[in-house]
């Protein structure tokens, strides 16, 4: 007999060889009918496969990341046997799961090409084969096994993964005619598939190598029930409509130009006057955290980054080093403002009094992404962090960790991102090569982030191999008014770049001492906190942020003079204010600011002029009536006053 242990503290025997799924049916049929995979001392298992030792156990369904990243891993599976059977010299790169649905790498051989238009026959197969209730049976393997197995199938891809791989890490999933190599974990059978749609197809080089082979990746999801298919495709609809490229191009907010180059962002003037006031707006509460603004340079020597460890980790993959006249002189466009900063730091001797010190820059960095993985202001290769770095003592760790915790729920609050969750994201014990500095800095790093949540009170998930290359970090993942998640704010401790800058501070001892070192970047960057901010608010910022707060609209050209009047006088009082004064009709103007979200617009005609009035609409409620100029612009900032005093 095995001792069962669950999440609720109760422990049950079992014969030694029970399965997941049977213990499941041994607690309730509805719970095994229910439940997708299994938790199994950490590790997410296949519901079929034996348990023959002690174990602690969590029981995962659809409404658990884990069981649906199952559920989506046995679907990419499933799509790749459609499409063995309907090509049947299709060669298999990788088939993930991803956080919605999945998508498989696929080589359909020279002169075949898949499109959208195939998908209805591809899904066709797929439910076919669901209706097999095909079993999805896992398989240990010798690398000289596997190797022979898809050697003989001409998968050269796989045979690529198989010889990086080891005896006793290897195995196979297989189901009906298809066997693919694969960690799991897997779904049972196939028919736990309800309902499944082909979303779209892409090109991926092979291990995202741009000298390698290009591979078809096609996306799919999938469902246990037809309603949520339903649900998914109504959200996608919606999605579409708050896409930033669409919302940014309307509102005339950024653009991007091939002569410029791929990934590389051009500010219009509305768009630069919303960033500004996003990082006016932090600057202000920097301020009262006392931080001091820095500008650093676009570029930096070779040796900065060497020293820094960038150029050991990300050199072979960021824009290639600048070469000047000057024999051996080589510079790198800035990749992290952080070994910027630390030169700051060393430009003066420090003492303990000193510290906190606490520089902050929005600084501009530049990194190299393939081209095929660039999406508007999401990813790009040039983009603006708003970041900082607080130089401290050890004992001063936690409360400035604190206190940055603070900013970001300032930030967050004031521009209603009020569904986030914390990550605490550590490195990976199993691959320590991936990092930088010593288990003694690293284990006192994770342990002050894990200490200031629970002091906090945050309930933070851990997830391990997601550290930053010099230290752990705190990641905050925000949920918008569609529930998709984005990972914003970010604070890092770091024990390691003090100590290769050899940054010293003298201690009330008189002795030197090293600094922490803590990074932090609230918005994460510019471009992709405005990219989530559009579509989270639909492009219907705050009266406080929006670039322009009201228009007026003169219902003839006659009262285009009282327009631009009365714009003199509001501009005059802070608010941001333009003129549509085309040659069309009111009803058309009324429509197309609209469409522009603008918060207040501003009518005059005869009457309005007569009186020294304007006629008031608010967008999303309709007339407000008229008023004195003087008396809207008190109404105006009455209003933003109130915004700022919200989150102040």
């Amino acid at each position: 007999m095995i001792k069962i242990s669950f999440p609720d503290g109760s422990v049950r025997e079992y014969a030694k060889g029970t399965s997941s799924l049977q213990i499941a049916e041994s607690i309730s049929s509805r719970l095994a009918q229910e439940v997708i995979a299994a938790g199994v001392n950490g590790e997410t298992w296949d519901l079929s496969r034996a348990i023959n030792a002690d174990a602690d156990i969590k029981l995962y369904k659809w409404e658990d990341t884990e069981g649906k990243h199952a559920f989506w891993h046995s679907s990419a599976h499933l799509m790749a046997e459609a499409l063995q059977e309907l090509y049947p010299n299709m060669k298999f790169g990788i088939g993930p799961a991803i956080e919605n649905g999945f998508y498989y790498d696929v080589d359909p051989g020279e002169g075949v090409s898949l499109k959208e238009s195939e998908f209805a026959a591809i899904e066709a197969k797929m439910l076919e084969l669901v209706a097999k209730k095909e079993p999805i049976l896992r398989t240990d393997i010798s690398q000289k096994d596997a190797l022979k197995l898809f050697a003989d199938r001409g998968e050269e891809y796989k045979t690529e993964l198989i010889s990086e791989l080891t005896d006793g890490t290897i195995t196979t999933y297989t189901q009906g005619s298809f066997t693919d190599l694969c960690r799991g974990p897997h779904l049972p059978n196939t028919s736990y598939i309800k309902a499944l749609k082909l979303m779209t197809v892409a090109g991926a080089y092979w291990r995202g190598d741009e000298k390698r082979r290009q591979l078809t990746r096609i996306y799919g999801i999938t469902f246990p029930k037809k309603k949520l298919l339903d649900e998914y495709l109504v959200f996608l609809e919606e999605a579409k409509k708050r896409d930033h490229r669409k919302i940014g191009k309307e509102l005339e907010l950024f653009t991007f130009s091939k002569n410029v180059g791929q990934g590389l962002p051009l500010w219009l003037p509305k768009g630069t006057a919303l960033r500004l006031k996003l990082e006016e707006f932090l600057k202000r509460i920097q301020k009262k955290f006392g931080y001091q603004q820095v500008i650093t340079p676009h570029i930096g020597s070779k040796n900065l980054y060497i020293t820094s460890g960038h150029y050991e980790k990300y050199g072979k993959d960021s824009f290639q080093p600048i070469q000047t006249p000057e024999e051996g002189e080589e510079f790198l466009l800035k990749p992290m403002n952080c070994p910027h900063h630390c030169e700051i730091y060393k430009s003066s001797p420090r003492s303990y009094k000193d510290l906190p010190y606490r520089l902050a820059e929005f600084g501009t960095v530049y990194r190299y992404e393939q081209s095929g993985e660039l999406h508007g202001l999401t990813r790009v290769r040039g983009f603006t962090q708003d970041d900082a770095h607080i130089y401290c003592t050890s004992e001063q760790v936690k409360e400035e960790f604190m206190k940055v915790m603070d900013i970001i729920h300032i930030i967050f609050k004031a521009l209603d991102f009020t569904d986030y969750e914390a990550q605490i994201s550590l490195r990976d014990p199993n691959n320590k090569e991936k990092y930088i500095g010593s288990d003694e800095n690293w284990d006192k790093a994770e342990a002050a982030i894990i200490e200031v949540c629970q002091e906090k009170g945050i309930k933070a998930r851990t997830e391990l191999g997601e550290a930053a290359f010099y230290g752990p970090k705190l990641d905050f993942m925000v949920k918008d008014a569609l529930g998709r998640r984005w990972q914003l704010g970010t604070i890092q401790v770091d024990y390691n770049l003090p100590e290769r800058f050899e940054l010293e501070y003298v201690g009330a001892d008189n002795q030197k001492h090293r600094p922490v070192m803590i990074h932090r970047a609230p918005f994460g960057s510019m471009e992709r906190f405005v990219a989530v901010l559009i579509e989270h608010t639909a492009g219907k910022f705050p009266l406080w942020l929006t670039p322009d707060q009201a228009v007026i609209l003169p219902i003839s050209e006659k009262f285009n003079d009282y327009a631009h009047q009365i714009a003199k006088e509001l501009d005059s009082s802070d608010i941001r204010v333009l003129v549509d004064d085309r040659n069309e009709k009111i009803g058309r103007k009324i429509r197309d600011n609209e469409l522009k979200k603008i918060p207040y617009m501003l009518i005059v005609g005869e009457k309005e002029a007569e009186n020294n009035e304007i006629s008031v609409r608010k967008q999303g409620e309709g007339d407000k009536g008229s008023m004195k100029i003087a008396t809207f612009a008190a109404v105006l900032n009455e209003e933003v006053e109130r915004q700022m005093n919200e989150w102040q």
